[in-house]
């Protein structure tokens, strides 16, 4: 089939390029000649593992392009992705939708007829049928079909879940549109991919749904882990209880300094907004909000504690600045309102990021930023994991414990135990935790291990 993606953004670069992997020739447009002149040439303006690989065969196998020319590549194609960006709105907090009404106002008089128009973008309940009035007000006519079908990509891992989903969800009105849809997805039938035919509107609120679910989980077991500190329990060992519960399951019961990222914090924001406009408020999507926004700083008080009850002059090493591993996104990850809140209290703060560094050094021009965590470490009164990187499970603790000032380790992702960091000198301190005995910890570690390979 013959497709074009309005938008070459994370959501869009990635679709466009799973897309054309299935078979099918697909044309990704970008209004930012700049993007598209660079992924022309094979580069890959995010980081995403593998995303590099699939987009270099597909371009040399001839069905993946990019172009700026909207019309040119809406004309003859079978469906239209629209996939750009639907940021906070300045001011109120509701989703800005100008970005995918503009897009749906450009391609309307160059879609043919029967074309089916599909809103990938995270967008508020009733969107599509916006999009649909806009379509047929520019052509004047109801032969456009406009379908939901919200993506469920997670950051470090989007190609394996494009690839390899739980389910395809795909609100539509007609069948035509339906069968078009059906056959886009055809590739995936043979991994027998489920295949959710719904309403559009009920597609459009099946992702903001799913997304303040699993924040309110991630804000679920923080606090339980804030719990276990004052009852003498241990957050690891809640979590592995509950997650063996088929009904809860194990993921997103990794306890740390909050949730972050380009979707959790605004679709919840937007869910909440959406709920009020129709007088039928969400509490507790409006409390997992506040308690996550408070955590952030309250983690800086953590780390402060630490290093001696005050930090000012003194340096703050920072491991981790993206919201998760294995992605360069900076977008309200927790280290932005932790570092902040460690400067505030006159901390110089001290970072490496494996990726995340070029995108920080646009947020901070008074950090310091290091080609390792051993330098990052250097004269620090502590030292903080914020992201769980591979390259952070296995840091040579003796070399480290021999270049800071304090030996004093915040580790806000619970990588470590206490027992091992404690063996090179260091104070720790985890999230959730209590002083553990030798004998136990090493089937806690163990355990440790299959709560973040789940994560």
């Amino acid at each position: 089939m013959r497709l074009a993606i309005i938008g070459s953004g994370y959501v869009g670069l990635v679709t466009g390029a799973c897309l054309a992997d299935f078979g099918h020739t697909v044309v990704c447009v970008d209004k930012s000649a700049s993007r598209i002149d660079t992924l022309q040439r094979g580069k890959i303006p995010i980081y995403e593992p593998g995303l590099d690989a699939i987009v270099a065969q597909n371009m040399r196998d001839g069905r993946l392009s990019f172009t700026t020319d909207i019309a040119g590549s809406v004309k003859g194609a079978d469906a239209v992705f629209i996939a750009v960006g639907t940021p906070s709105r300045r001011g109120d907090g509701h989703a800005d939708l100008s970005y995918v009404y503009q897009a749906a106002r450009e391609i309307a008089q160059a879609l043919q007829d029967n074309t089916v128009v599909v809103t990938k973008s995270t967008v508020p309940v009733g969107t599509g049928d916006e999009v649909e009035r806009i379509i047929h007000e520019r052509r004047q006519s109801s032969v456009i079909k406009v379908a939901s079908n919200p993506e469920f990509l997670r950051e470090g891992s989007a190609i394996q879940d494009f690839k390899h989903p739980d389910r395809i969800v795909i609100g539509v009105e007609d069948e035509h549109a339906r069968a078009v849809m059906a056959e886009i997805y055809r590739p995936l039938f043979l991994n027998k991919s489920p295949i959710l035919f719904t309403s559009r509107r009920s597609a459009e609120l099946i992702k903001y749904a799913s997304n303040a679910f699993l924040a309110m989980k991630v804000t679920f077991i923080n606090e339980i882990s804030d719990l276990c500190e004052k009852v003498d329990a241990d957050v690891q060992e809640v979590a592995l209880g509950l997650g063996a519960d088929n009904r809860i399951g194990p993921k997103f019961l990794h306890a740390g300094p909050g949730f972050g990222g380009s979707c959790f914090p605004k679709d919840a924001v937007a869910l909440v907004k959406t709920a009020q406009d129709c007088d039928s408020p969400l509490r507790l999507i409006e409390t997992t909000i506040a308690i996550n926004d408070t955590r952030k700083r309250a983690m800086a008080r953590r780390i402060i504690q630490a290093a001696g009850g005050n930090v000012r002059g003194k340096t703050i090493a920072v491991f981790g600045l993206t919201f998760k591993p294995n992605t360069d996104d900076m977008r309200e990850a927790p280290s932005i309102s932790i570092i902040q809140a460690l400067q505030d209290a006159g901390a110089n703060v001290s970072a490496y990021d494996p990726k995340g560094m070029d995108q920080a050094r646009a947020l901070w021009s008074d950090v310091a930023f290091h080609a390792s965590p051993y330098e990052a470490a250097r004269n620090a009164s502590a030292i903080c994991i914020l992201t769980e990187w591979e390259q952070f499970r296995a840091l040579d603790l003796q070399r480290l414990e021999k270049v800071v000032a304090q030996p004093v380790l915040v580790d806000l992702r619970n990588i470590y135990s206490e027992e091992e960091v404690t063996r090179f000198g260091f104070a720790y301190s985890g999230i959730g935790s209590r002083p553990r005995t030798p004998t136990h910890f090493t089937d806690l570690a163990a355990a440790r291990e299959r709560l973040v390979e789940a994560v």
